[in-house]
């Protein structure tokens, strides 16, 4: 581009000078790094390697048995109280504002936890006035009533201690435990989080596999649910595998902080951190079993 009479930055003939191209091959260079810092999935951090948070969503080993329903990244920024508000209606749902949690000792207040900034959903769990404030959002249509899946999810979050955090697929015929529920990541903030696949049986019984990891850092969680099999992926590793009484009728997708279920652990007044998800992505199930 001229940006001056012939002679400053251009020949006469309209050629660029030595010191345009030079100045140009240098900005190539500048914006591939920056392209290159983008999508990085590790960084060298004191000699030890702290994953990052940008990483692709990951596809299916085998990719014939999927199809892509959904994908979120979080492109419009919401101020606190306005998701999903009506930027994300239609693609989201929040169990309203007052609902109780599990323990019944915390309140689900999307409208004063959740919020969207520079591409990450952001839950900020807290205590104010007394009262320990949480979310549990819900991806809607296609994923919302759903016969088997796959469900991917980039996330991290603060070592709040009292609260958890529970990735779950519960059955939309409401009923419990004969329904069976998926949950992958689930665990105190505090510590770290395992894969559940509670079984379809009204004994309750339950399959658990520990991941041995915090939530401090960036990661991606995989369920993949099929007829007779759940399998658990954590960055790209198979955390498990349960076939034992595998649900077998619809679920839906639930992101969901609150309390801690852990007897005697609860919020102490004034704990505040945060929940962050970069993306989320969903697949209906096609492969062989489906129907």
């Amino acid at each position: 581009m001229r940006t001056g009479p012939p002679g400053a930055n251009q020949d006469p003939a309209g050629r660029p000078t030595r010191a345009q191209r030079r100045e140009r091959r240098e900005r190539r260079g500048r914006r591939w790094l920056v392209a290159l810092a983008a999508t990085v999935v590790s960084v060298l951090v004191g000699g030890e390697v702290v994953a990052a948070r940008w990483a692709a969503i990951p596809e299916p080993d085998e990719p014939g048995d999927w199809r892509q329903v959904f994908v979120e990244e979080f492109g419009t920024d919401v101020e606190l109280g306005e998701f999903p508000g009506r930027r994300y209606s239609g693609r989201w749902g929040a169990y309203p504002a007052g609902w109780r949690d599990t323990t019944g000792r915390g309140t689900y207040r999307p409208d004063r936890v959740v919020s969207v900034r520079d591409g990450v959903l952001d839950y900020h769990l807290h205590v104010e006035d007394g009262e320990a404030r949480a979310a549990a959002l819900v991806p809607q249509l296609p994923t919302y009533g759903q016969l088997y899946g796959r469900y991917a999810v980039r996330f991290r979050a603060d070592p709040v201690p009292g609260f958890k955090l529970t990735f779950l697929l519960w059955p939309d015929s409401e009923e419990w435990p004969e329904g069976g529920e998926v949950n992958f990541p689930e665990g105190d903030l505090d510590g770290t989080f395992s894969a559940f696949m509670h079984h379809a049986d009204p004994a309750g019984t339950q399959d658990q596999f520990p991941t041995g990891q915090d939530f401090g850092r960036w990661r991606t969680a995989v369920i993949e649910w099929r007829p007779g099999e759940v399998r658990f992926l954590l960055d790209g590793q198979q955390v498990g595998v349960s076939t034992t009484k595998v649900p077998d009728e619809s679920m839906h997708w639930v992101l969901q902080t609150e309390t801690s279920t852990t007897p005697g652990e609860e919020p102490a007044p004034g704990a505040s951190g945060h929940v962050q998800v970069d993306w989320v992505a969903a697949w209906s199930y096609r492969g062989p079993g489906a129907g």
